[in-house]
C-alpha cells in the first residue's frame, strides 16, 4: 500500500481543514491514494463533537488579543489547543484497505507514538484506560481525536514537542481536570529539531501501518488537489 507523505510547514486551521474535506471526498471515491498530512497550526483552539464551551478557560477578549481562533469540528473528543512546536498529523486513510476496523487504527495511532518514544528516546509512554491519547506517566504528550467517514478518516494527532505548555492554561485539556501535559522539549530539557522529529514520526507511523510512503512535494500535491477537485465539482454539476 501506497502512503503519500505531505509536509505543509505551518498553515492556518481552516486552510487545513479545507483541504482535509477535499482529500475526504477524493479518497472516499478513490481519486487519490492514503495520504498523511504533516503540519503546525498557529494557536488555535477546536472544540470537538464531545466539547463544553465552559473547558474553554480563557475570555474571548483575552483570545482575541492573542491572535487565537477557537473552532467547533466534527473529530471526536473535547477541546484541545494547536500551535508553533507541535506536530500536527491528518491522516487521509481508508479503512477498507486497514482491516475495516476503527479500533485498530486507533491503536496503531497510539503505537506509533509508544514505540518512537520509547527507541528514539527512551522514553516509557502509554495509553490510559480511560483516556485516549499517549501518556508519560501523568502527562499527555500526544493528544488523538478523529472522524471516519464512509471508512475514510480525518483529523489526527498532535504530538506535543516544543509546544508552549503554558498556553495550555487557557483550556482543560480534552475536559481532563487531573491530569497535565508534557512535550519532548520539557523531558528531554532542551528544544528539539521540529524536522528531524516530523520525519521520524512518517517513519514510525508508515511502518506502523503497513505503507510503503513517499514524499510529496507540497505545492505540486495542492495543485494535483485542486485539479481533481475542479473535475470533480464539474462532473457533478454536469449530471445535475
Amino acid at each position: 500500500m501506497l502512503l503519500n507523505l505531505i509536509k505543509l510547514g505551518q498553515i492556518d486551521y481552516p486552510t487545513a481543514l479545507e483541504l482535509q474535506l477535499q482529500l475526504l471526498k477524493l479518497r472516499q471515491l478513490d481519486k487519490i491514494e492514503d495520504t498523511l498530512l504533516l503540519l503546525e497550526h498557529p494557536p488555535v483552539i477546536t472544540v470537538g463533537t464531545a466539547g463544553k464551551e465552559g473547558n474553554i478557560l480563557a475570555d474571548e477578549e483575552f483570545l482575541n488579543s492573542m491572535g487565537v481562533t477557537v473552532h467547533h469540528i466534527s473529530r471526536g473528543g473535547d477541546v484541545t489547543y494547536h500551535g508553533p512546536g507541535q506536530l500536527v498529523g491528518y491522516p487521509i486513510l481508508n479503512l477498507k484497505q486497514q482491516d475495516k476496523d476503527v479500533k485498530i487504527f486507533f491503536r496503531r495511532l497510539e503505537d506509533t507514538f509508544i514505540e518512537l518514544l520509547e527507541k528514539e528516546y527512551g522514553i516509557g509512554a502509554g495509553r490510559d484506560p480511560k483516556y485516549p491519547g499517549v501518556w508519560v506517566g501523568n502527562e499527555k504528550i500526544t493528544a488523538l481525536g478523529c472522524a471516519v467517514k464512509r471508512w475514510v478518516t480525518m483529523h489526527g494527532f498532535a504530538f506535543n514537542i516544543n509546544t508552549k505548555l503554558d498556553h495550555f492554561h487557557w483550556i482543560n485539556p480534552c475536559g481532563i481536570l487531573d491530569k497535565g501535559v508534557t512535550s519532548l522539549q520539557k523531558i528531554l530539557g532542551q528544544a528539539q529539531n521540529m524536522e528531524h522529529i516530523t520525519e521520524l514520526t512518517a517513519e514510525y507511523f508508515t511502518r506502523q501501518y503497513g505503507y510503503t510512503s513517499r514524499y510529496v512535494e507540497k505545492d505540486t500535491f495542492l495543485r494535483e488537489v485542486e485539479q481533481l477537485t475542479q473535475m470533480l465539482e464539474s462532473s457533478e454539476e454536469e449530471q445535475k
